[in-house]
C-alpha cells in the first residue's frame, strides 16, 4: 500500500512537471492587443462639370484590436477588427465638400519578425483584407446658392484589399510579455467602392467615380503575449 502510494505522489509530480513543461513551451505562442492609427487617405473624386480632381489628404483616423499566434520567434500569423474613418476634401468652383467614408476592416497576416520576444523586435506584415462600409456622407459648405447641382456619395457594401506594414515593439517588462508597438500600415484597395448604379436627376452627379481606397496609416499599440 505504501508503495503504490508513492507510486501514485511520482505520478502526479511527472504529470505536472510535464504539463508545466507543455505550457512553458507554449508560453507567449498567442498574442492580443489594441492600436490607434492615425490614417491618410488619397481618392479621385468627381467634378460637377465632369472633371477629376484628387481630394486634399486629410487626417482620419482607426481603432482596433489585434489576435495572433507565433509558430516561433521569427514566423506568425494575425487577425485585426478595425474601425476606420476616411476623411477627403475638395474645391469645387466656390463650393467645398467633405467626404467621410467608414469602414470596418478585416485583415488577415502573415507576420515576419527578427525575435518576437527580444526585447526589441522588428516586423513586416502582409496578407488580405476583407472591408464593410460602415455608412458614408458628404458635406458641403459654401456657395452663392446659385450653382444648384448636389453631390451624391453612393458606396459598395464591401470592399477587398492587400494590407501591408512594417513596424518596431519594445518590452515594457522583463518577462518580455507586455510590449508597445510602432509602426506603418497601407492599405491597397482591389476594386472600385463607388456604386453608381442609380439613376440620377440632372442636377445631381456622383462623386465618387471608379475609385480604388488607398490608405497610408502610423500605428501605436499595446500587444500581450501568453
Amino acid at each position: 500500500m505504501k508503495n503504490s502510494k508513492n507510486n501514485i505522489k511520482i505520478s502526479v509530480a511527472l504529470a505536472a512537471l510535464l504539463v508545466m513543461g507543455v505550457l512553458r513551451a507554449d508560453a507567449q505562442k498567442g498574442e492580443i492587443g489594441v492600436r490607434f492609427m492615425p490614417t491618410f487617405s488619397s481618392l479621385n473624386l468627381n467634378t460637377s462639370a465632369g472633371g477629376t480632381v484628387k481630394g486634399e489628404i486629410t487626417l482620419g483616423y482607426g481603432v482596433g484590436a489585434l489576435l495572433g499566434y507565433n509558430f516561433s520567434e521569427h514566423v506568425g500569423v494575425q487577425g485585426e477588427i478595425i474601425y476606420t474613418s476616411i476623411a477627403q476634401k475638395y474645391d469645387d468652383v466656390d463650393v467645398q465638400h467633405r467626404i467621410n467614408l467608414r469602414y470596418v476592416n478585416i485583415p488577415l497576416m502573415l507576420s515576419l519578425n527578427s525575435g518576437r520576444t527580444k526585447a526589441v523586435n522588428f516586423n513586416i506584415v502582409g496578407g488580405p483584407q476583407i472591408g464593410y462600409s460602415a455608412g458614408s456622407s458628404v458635406e458641403t459648405t459654401g456657395g452663392d446658392g446659385t450653382n444648384s447641382t448636389q453631390a451624391i456619395l453612393v458606396v459598395k457594401k464591401g470592399d477587398l484589399g492587400v494590407a501591408y506594414g512594417a513596424g518596431v515593439d519594445f518590452a515594457l517588462n522583463p518577462e518580455g510579455n507586455f510590449r508597445l508597438g510602432l509602426g506603418y500600415r497601407g492599405v491597397l484597395g482591389l476594386f472600385d467602392i463607388s456604386d453608381n448604379s442609380n439613376s440620377l436627376a440632372t442636377d445631381s452627379y456622383y462623386i465618387l467615380d471608379r475609385t480604388r481606397i488607398k490608405t497610408n496609416a502610423g500605428y501605436i499599440g499595446l500587444t500581450f503575449l501568453f
